[in-house]
């Protein structure tokens, strides 16, 4: 049951466009590739100024790392990192998501300007579904096997792509009992989160596979471990053409977003890509937006 359009709070996407880009603003000491590069608000604020100079189509900001190992974050904490960030780019001109599974951080991010919840946790957490069922707020429901604390130890499938597709059908009917508008809905299958390399793979090669009722589908494989393994090692910062080579990858298979570190590179990929398809130079790469 595809819909014309993604409803992302007081933005309204058309599915017949190029896929949207999702610019990572880490807003924590910790995050994997750039912990720490923008935990005040003054850095954080002037990388957010950046990411729409670069043509992001979404900022999503998370005040928790989510990185393999790391441990849960306190609620104020949370909501100390995000809060000012969120109220100080609530008038940016993009949408806001917020990178986060406590059903307090969604009420209050919400409440302050954010438009869109992207969930680890696949609003699992007891409130979640009521934290954003009313309103035209958009959601990301990702797949998480186990938890950040534990995902990577010895993470086992028997079938990678039906756990997953069966995963995000039980979580869409859900967010649908509680009375959320399909339009509102995203899905991501978790890529790093309690998968292989080759788990990650195979999820990417079957992205089609994973659309429940042909629900936009958020790719995030920006600068991970997968795509190092691919090209021999390199740090997360060396990553960036692995990475922009996995948004296109993502793209060609069906994703509607991808959640990147490199926002200018990949604006700029997709836009090659787009007119490829299109056979046709539209204004800023786009068409039926």
């Amino acid at each position: 049951m595809s819909t014309e359009f993604f409803q992302c709070g007081r933005y309204r996407f058309s599915r017949r466009r190029r896929p949207l880009v999702m610019g990572i603003l880490n807003v924590t000491p910790d995050s994997f590739s750039d912990g720490g590069q923008h935990a005040t608000r003054d850095a954080a604020l002037r990388h957010a100024e950046q990411l729409i100079a670069e043509g992001v189509d979404i900022i999503d900001i998370g005040g928790e790392s989510s990185r393999p190992g790391s441990a849960a974050l306190p609620l104020d904490q949370e909501l100390d990192r995000v809060m000012p960030i969120v109220e100080s780019l609530a008038d940016c001109g993009k949408p806001l998501s917020i990178d986060t599974y406590k059903p307090e951080v969604m009420r209050a991010a919400l409440a302050g300007g954010a438009d869109l919840i992207n969930d680890i946790w696949g609003f699992r957490m007891p409130g979640a579904v009521e934290a954003v069922a009313a309103g035209q707020f958009g959601l990301c429901v990702m797949h998480m096997q186990r938890d950040p604390q534990t995902m990577q130890e010895d993470p086992h499938y028997t079938d990678v792509v039906a756990e997953v597709a069966s995963f995000l059908e039980e979580r869409v009917s859900t967010l649908r009992a509680a009375g959320i508008d399909t339009a509102r809905i995203s899905l991501d299958p978790g890529f790093g989160f309690g998968k292989t390399p080759d788990h990650n793979l195979r999820l990417l090669g079957q992205l089609p596979s994973l659309a429940v009722d042909g629900l936009p589908i958020l790719v995030g494989l920006s600068r991970k471990s997968t795509l190092g393994a691919i090209i021999g090692g390199k740090p997360p910062q060396a990553r960036v053409a692995a990475s922009v080579a996995a948004a296109v990858c993502a793209a060609e298979r069906g994703a509607y977003i991808v959640r990147v570190h490199d926002v200018e590179q990949t604006v700029d990929a997709l836009k090659v890509w787009w007119a490829v398809r299109q056979e046709s130079v539209a204004p800023d790469g786009q068409h039926g937006e």
